[in-house]
């Protein structure tokens, strides 16, 4: 299966990066998308899929990362995110969206001028959107009635929405990963939310270093951990394992056609 999601360009890898792809090839990942978070990332990523081809990327500007950015730069950074998926490397556009607790310091009116900027740029390549949710789904709803999904797809990573929430956004159009938290032994919505998910919209992520999934909650998540998540999931649907991991491997190749190359 493939980690739809996972930040292994992070400074939490730097000491044992190599290991860490060894054990998730071990564990039987076959692939992994590297989203870009902001303009200083972006060309080192570039540079994966060369060395490693089962390691493809994406690039985009994380809400969070909006504060250390300067506003009057946020049209130059576009400009040059631009050209750089013109290159041809990045499979995705993102990580991007819109983040609730971060409007203090980057206010909404600029996180949705931001994700309108990256919403053009996936039509214009033709790739998909790798987007962040997080206490925003009616401004991200609203902003769907305007910004259609893109043709490559919208993919809504570690959704943290309510089932009812994904019956409106199924609607639009998007496909939906989870990660580690549906593995919480306290988890209710996440399941919820995960049961609601059309089988040929559900994608599978660790969202490593984060969310690591039950027993190693609390600890670095990486990507080996990802037969985990999806073995939660697959309880929570009453699906068999098997199964279901080939339907999250065919949904991936769908939206990521490169990893079938």
């Amino acid at each position: 299966m493939i980690d739809s999601h996972c930040h292994l360009d992070m400074a939490r890898f730097d000491a044992d990066r190599a290991e860490v792809l060894a054990r998730a090839w071990a564990a039987g990942v076959t692939g992994l998308v590297v989203p870009g978070v902001a303009p200083a990332t972006w060309a080192a990523l570039l540079e994966w899929p060369a060395r490693e081809r089962r390691v493809q990327v994406g690039l985009g500007m994380h809400p969070q990362f909006l504060p250390e950015l300067a506003e009057r730069d946020d049209e130059r950074h576009l400009a040059a995110l631009d050209a750089l998926l013109g290159q041809g490397i990045a499979i995705a556009v993102g990580e991007c969206g819109l983040d609730g607790p971060t409007k203090e310091t980057a206010p909404m009116e600029r996180q949705l001028r931001v994700l309108r900027g990256h919403f053009a740029l996936a039509r214009k390549h033709r790739l998909p959107l790798l987007v962040h949710c997080l206490r925003a789904h009616p401004e991200l709803l609203k902003l769907l009635e305007t910004e259609p999904v893109p043709e490559a797809g919208l993919l809504m990573h570690s959704y943290s929405g309510s089932a009812d929430l994904t019956r409106r956004y199924v609607r639009h159009g998007c496909h939906f990963s989870f990660a580690g938290p549906v593995s919480f032994t306290e988890a209710r919505r996440p399941l919820d939310a995960l049961r609601s998910v059309p089988a040929e919209r559900l994608l599978v992520e660790t969202d490593a270093p984060d969310q690591a999934p039950h027993p190693h909650r609390g600890h670095r998540s990486e990507p080996a951990f990802l037969p985990l998540i999806a073995r939660a999931m697959s309880s929570a649907r009453g699906e068999p394992f098997e199964a279901l991991a080939d339907t999250l491997h065919s949904n991936t190749l769908r939206l990521f056609p490169r990893f079938a190359t």
